[in-house]
């Protein structure tokens, strides 16, 4: 007798793949297929994901209950064009629709802005591997921060691109995966060097609303825009508000020509109308968004103090809703397959990312029973397990 759990059947091609990570009997080999599937984890119910990183606390049920009223007109009806979805954009965010862009999540807005910026672009590793990856690799200047402890500042960077000269800047803010924190005025500081040497800046403040290290982190900001025509800032909707199925990602800048570039070339549809059904609903929920985010400080700083108990683990403090943790006697391989064959616990292994040497993993702060799942289960291992 087959169990249910073991049993597929399978027509199609990615039945096909769904049934090999399923059944696969090897945990090491599961979890670097699972990781190749960027996602779209539903289909493994069994699996508790702490490798991709959303807000645990958004949104809220009554939200949810909406989409699902609205589900019907939402499957058959069109959404809106460029111009309202930048109104609504720019409503949600208190600007003016000609300085905001809505992207298809902002891996989208990411491929538009750097097709339209030329020469070498600087990024500090490690980081999210999507803005190198967009560009040649003769163009990228690379700034290594593991020297550093991973942790730099706004003068570390001045310093490294004042003799490493770049077009375009990165910044990563809080970065990911170190979740380092600049604060406002050092950001502001390296905007007034760029400014004056003719540099772009690209700002991406997609875990910018975990900050809790000062009142008001965020560059959205109209005088600022205006101020900075050198400044694009870039925000995952997706992260920030816990709703990456619908895929939504914004862009703004002082630029508007560069802004008005990048709506040309993205396709006039480039939402769906989940994403655009999203954003006209989310400035009703601003109080429940905001409350979230203070129970999420609390909840980070338990889940922080916690891992600071698990004896083969040195944790970086994190502005971000990640920890970034550093292994001492286990391997990134050993741990991330025994959480996955024991525990059914998808986390992110850094062994590979570039800008990183030694044994790493970055772990999602979720909810504090989620949090306590994981730690129990980090707890459980002797470091013995290898597979």
């Amino acid at each position: 007798m087959v169990d249910a759990k073991d049993w597929d059947e399978v027509d199609t091609l990615q039945e096909l793949r769904l049934a090999e990570i399923r059944l696969n009997s090897n945990p090491t080999e599961k979890m670097k297929r699972l990781s190749r599937q960027y996602g779209g984890y539903w289909r493994f119910p069994d699996i508790k994901d702490y490798a991709y990183l959303v807000n645990p606390f958004f949104p809220p049920e009554k939200l949810v209950q909406q989409f699902q009223t609205e589900l019907p007109s939402l499957l058959t009806a069109y959404p809106s064009g460029m111009t309202v979805n930048s109104e609504l954009a720019a409503e949600a965010f208190d600007l003016v629709p000609k300085r905001i862009v809505v992207g298809n999540g902002a891996s989208e807005l990411i491929q538009a802005a750097l097709k339209l910026i030329p020469g070498k672009i600087g990024v500090i590793r490690p980081t999210f591997e999507e803005y190198p990856n967009r560009v040649a690799g003769t163009q990228i200047e690379t700034m290594i921060t593991q020297q550093m402890g991973f942790h730099y500042t706004g003068r570390d960077v001045i310093h490294y691109f004042s003799k490493h000269p770049v077009n375009c800047l990165v910044l990563i803010n809080p970065d990911n995966p170190s979740g380092n924190y600049l604060q406002k005025k050092e950001v502001l500081a390296i905007c007034k060097w760029a400014q004056k040497l003719n540099i772009r800046v690209i700002v991406d403040e997609s875990f910018i609303d975990f900050v809790d290290a000062e009142r008001h982190p965020s560059l959205l900001n109209e005088d600022l825009l205006k101020g900075f025509p050198n400044l694009i800032v870039i925000k995952s909707i997706s992260k920030s508000y816990g709703v990456p199925g619908v895929r939504l990602g914004v862009l703004a800048s002082g630029h508007e020509a560069l802004v008005a570039q990048i709506k040309r070339v993205l396709p006039i549809w480039n939402i769906n109308a989940f994403g655009q059904f999203f954003l006209q609903k989310v400035s009703s929920y601003q109080l429940a968004y905001n409350e979230g985010l203070v129970v999420f400080y609390k909840v980070r700083k338990r889940f922080f103090r916690a891992l600071e108990t698990i004896p083969y683990m040195t944790v970086l403090p994190s502005q971000a809703n990640f920890f970034m943790v550093h292994l001492v006697g286990v391997t990134s391989q050993d741990l991330s397959s025994y959480l996955l064959e024991s525990a059914n616990i998808l986390i992110k292994d850094l062994g590979t990312k570039p800008g990183i040497e030694g044994e790493y993993v970055r772990l999602a702060v979720k909810t504090d029973a989620e949090n306590q799942t994981l730690i129990h289960a980090l707890r459980a291992y002797d470091g013995n397990t290898t597979f």
